[in-house]
């Protein structure tokens, strides 16, 4: 039985905020410390998601490995970027995606978002050099720089399949 990806279920909300958990951690051990606050991502987060029907998780023989956010545009943040999108296009956008440490399940998760739609949009925080490396690694291009709700900045990429 190898690794599926899925629609996250009620069941799954105790292992999804595990996996949250150890993001955290692993962002403020690789210089990141400031893209996710100690309740960011939290339960009302994972039901939102799921109630939009957007939230998918990565399981290997019962165990979740990964999570994140599979949502249809247009996303409000990316309505204005200090730089240039690919495209205009339609778009699917990945966010509050995490995954254990070493399994390799988070870069998977993004090959399987990439596929699965003709343009592609996510955006992480500056400090986030592992999830920048990832992106890159997948054809990922970087097109600018986004503002949260908040106002806080993010580097954009984007994915267009041909």
């Amino acid at each position: 039985m190898g690794r599926t990806i899925r629609h996250a279920t009620q069941a799954d909300t105790e292992q999804i905020l595990d996996i949250y958990r150890g993001a955290r951690v692993f962002m403020r051990q690789t210089g990141n410390p400031n893209q996710w606050p100690d309740t960011y991502p939290g339960l009302a987060d994972i039901e939102r998601d799921r109630a939009a029907d957007s939230l998918y998780v990565m399981e290997e023989e019962g165990d979740l490995l990964a999570v994140f956010y599979y949502g249809q545009g247009p996303d409000p943040t990316y309505d204005y970027i200090e730089g240039a999108w690919i495209d205009d296009g339609s778009y699917r956008v990945v966010h509050r995606i995490a995954a254990r440490a070493g399994k390799g399940a988070g870069k998977e998760c993004l090959v399987w978002a990439r596929d699965h739609t003709r343009s592609m949009r996510i955006d992480t925080h500056a400090d986030n050099g592992p999830m920048q490396h990832v992106l890159k690694s997948l054809g990922f291009v970087r097109c600018g720089i986004i503002y949260l709700e908040d106002g806080d900045p993010r580097v954009a990429f984007q994915h267009v399949n041909a």
